[in-house]
């Protein structure tokens, strides 16, 4: 069995009851379409294929990838050989499922390279870091919430199902890690009318988390502004929900059209 490669953030699952856990909540069908980042030595790779017709898997380590192709015929794995942060998910048709332990060094950029295919996507279910879930599924009002927190809750219903221990995986991290669900929204609840300009306000409201929504916005709202849309301009931005940030991104579009 190689050895994990710290270049790719590589922290092998090996716990079979973990990845049991993991596949009945998945619930996998067999004439599901299912994507698998990174499967590593096929902890869930291989409980995925008895359960599936066919799996496609992403993974960047040629070693790993040299191994699946040996071990598995190409009628029933698809092996896309490179980098899940420039995969073209949507290239693989509608209602996709998304699986994987994401690697902690990018699972950030990873979550959001998928939220911007949320709609082609099922469901995804992901292995993080806990305090990453605690990020994505925080609410206003709390530590953990902030431009991640927003920018994923804007898209899709996000529930932290259970916590693993560092133990169930070689070599171990030094934290604990959770596994996610996301389930896109299929009608936005809050549609923002120019989703560049809601990413701006969100990253500047959150981009000094002590200064106020009068210092982080100035330039984008007057005080008439957060008058109109019944907002203490001496607040912070954690304080707001993604509908207050989607309400004040119209605001600005309407604005300036």
């Amino acid at each position: 069995m190689r050895t994990p490669r710290r270049r790719f953030g590589q922290n092998f699952l090996e716990d079979a009851g973990v990845v049991e856990h993991i596949v009945a909540v998945i619930r996998p069908q067999s004439g599901d379409r299912f994507v698998e980042i990174g499967p590593g030595h096929g902890a869930l790779t291989l409980p995925l294929l008895q359960r599936l017709d066919h799996l496609d898997v992403i993974e960047i380590d040629r070693d790993i990838v040299a191994d699946l192709r040996a071990h598995h015929g190409a009628d029933r794995l698809t092996i896309h050989d490179g980098d899940a942060l420039e995969f073209d998910f949507a290239a693989m048709g509608r209602d996709l499922r998304v699986v994987g332990n994401l690697p902690y060094n990018i699972s950030t950029p990873l979550l959001f390279h998928v939220t911007s295919q949320a709609g082609i996507v099922r469901d995804a279910h992901f292995m993080l870091q806990r305090e990453v879930v605690e990020r994505m599924s925080a609410q206003p009002g709390t530590s953990e919430y902030g431009r991640l927190s927003v920018m994923l809750q804007y898209r899709w219903c996000i529930e932290s199902l259970f916590d693993v221990p560092p133990s169930a995986f070689r070599p171990a991290p030094k934290v604990w890690s959770s596994i996610v669900r996301m389930i896109p929204h299929r009608v936005l609840p809050h549609a923002a009318d120019d989703e560049k300009l809601f990413a701006e306000v969100v990253t500047r409201a959150f981009g000094q988390r002590r200064k106020t929504l009068r210092n982080t916005l100035r330039g984008m709202l007057v005080s008439s502004d957060f008058e109109q849309l019944g907002i203490d301009p001496v607040v912070r931005g954690e304080t707001l929900g993604v509908a207050d940030f989607v309400r004040i991104a119209n605001l600005v579009f309407a604005a300036g059209t």
